[in-house]
């Protein structure tokens, strides 16, 4: 078995969840959100990032808008609609409940 690819799984996983996090703090665009997810040791690459924020708009979880930039095109910047943030708060409850579950399992 592969150990890099279960780290991508498990990973993977977990995406959606941070990204929402990210953005329950403030609206980011695309690089300022791989940005914070590169910091948390998340290694994403831009490749997986837009697929899944075009399926959380999709899911009425993002929303986005245009704005000018001054140093180049125009940046769309995603923020997370009323459901993405209800959505966010049973993310939240069920990862506390599973983080929970797996420090008591495999700290025995």
């Amino acid at each position: 078995m592969n150990i890099e690819n279960t780290k991508a799984q498990m990973r993977k996983g977990v995406l959606e969840y941070c990204i929402l996090s990210v953005l329950n703090n403030k609206d980011l665009y695309a690089s300022e959100i791989l940005e914070h997810l590169k910091q948390a040791k998340l290694l994403v690459v831009e490749g997986t990032l837009y697929p899944l924020l075009t399926r959380l708009k999709n899911a009425e979880l993002l929303q986005y808008r245009w704005e000018e930039s001054t140093g180049g095109p125009p940046r769309k910047y995603y923020t997370l609609t009323d459901l993405g943030k209800k959505f966010l708060a049973e993310l939240d409850q069920t990862w506390n409940e599973l983080n929970q579950a797996v420090q008591q399992v495999t700290q025995q």
